[in-house]
């Protein structure tokens, strides 16, 4: 509970003796206050050059800074709890707040968590050898570089989502997936800083053949048409149809240089950003059935800005000092 507040009387009295010359011991013990009552008083008057009451920010805090440090610990110690279970233990030490109230001043938010790889201590290290080796690449470099990769594409929103709590911008507390997870589709897609390339609907399963016929069919075009030249390097990652032996053979007899790539690393590929406007776009579409959804997928496939293309590639080497600030592991990318 709050202390007392002094009276006006007091507190001037407080500052007229101080300019008379006198100590804060002296004050404290002439007018039976405590030392740091009578410096608060004062240092008060030195910035506002009054001892009057200002006016008050706002409606004082409900939760003690006790409880504050509590819901705090009890939220970073299991960031997926819910807001019952911390409004309940704010009136386990007798404080009965709003809901909103709980966290929002620390700085803390509901938020839907990532769904992130399951990393092992192998790709970890995998991908911050990557980024280490890779910081110093000039910006030329990665526009000659042509990212590919698939998604699947739901026909009515995402998967299930889980809140967490976390502070703006982190990566902190994400649901680990596997790859891939009725009404999707899959979908093989490339880019470059120059823009986008083809996308191509995946009927079937995909295997290596047809992995290698969706590359005979779309990949040198896409590359002619983002105007790559002949030297651009491939991206694809570590898909076992996409490291097969008549694959690698392939790339090597159409002269075509392949990224090498770390297994488990989405943050790497900024085509994954690009993945995740391309549903919030498509879904915004509506569509009601999976022809239109391939329809409005290739349509706003087609609409990414090459401004927005070129600012995924000229921002990577970021991307590279958050793997390895994260060594290795995830990222807010």
């Amino acid at each position: 509970m709050k202390n007392k507040e002094h009276t006006r009387q007091v507190r001037d009295t407080v500052v007229k003796k101080f300019k008379a010359g006198f100590g804060y011991k002296k004050i404290s013990k002439a007018l039976n206050i405590p030392r740091s009552t009578v410096q608060a008083i004062i240092l008060k008057w030195k910035e506002y050059q009054t001892t009057a009451n200002l006016p008050s920010p706002g409606r004082p805090s409900k939760l003690s800074a006790h409880t504050r440090r509590r819901l705090i610990r009890d939220a970073a110690k299991r960031p997926m709890i819910t807001l019952d279970e911390l409004q309940r233990s704010t009136a386990e030490v007798g404080d009965s707040v709003h809901r909103t109230t709980i966290l929002h001043k620390s700085g803390l938010y509901g938020r839907v968590a990532r769904r992130k790889p399951f990393l092992k201590d192998i790709h970890k290290k995998c991908c911050l050898k990557f980024a280490t080796s890779h910081l110093g690449d000039t910006p030329n470099m990665w526009k000659k570089v042509l990212w590919s990769d698939e998604t699947k594409i739901e026909l009515f929103g995402n998967n299930a989502k889980r809140y967490v709590w976390r502070k703006s911008n982190t990566a902190e507390h994400t649901i680990p997936t596997v790859k891939h997870g009725g009404g999707s589709i899959m979908v093989w897609a490339c880019f470059s800083s120059a823009g986008t390339g083809k996308m191509v609907k995946i009927d079937g399963k995909m295997d290596g053949a047809k992995y290698r016929t969706i590359l005979e069919e779309n990949l040198m075009e896409s590359a002619k048409d983002l105007r790559l030249g002949r030297r651009f390097v491939f991206q694809q990652d570590n898909d076992p149809k996409h490291k097969a032996k008549s694959t690698m053979e392939w790339f090597k007899n159409k002269h075509i240089q392949v990224l090498e790539w770390p297994s488990q690393s989405p943050d790497l590929n900024p085509i994954e950003n690009l993945w995740k406007e391309l549903k919030t776009a498509v879904h915004k579409c509506s569509p009601s059935n999976l022809t239109e959804l391939e329809l409005f997928c290739k349509e706003e496939w087609e609409k990414m800005s090459v401004s927005r293309c070129a600012k995924l590639i000229e921002t990577y080497p970021k991307r590279l000092t958050a793997v390895i600030a994260a060594k290795g592991g995830t990222t807010k990318y």
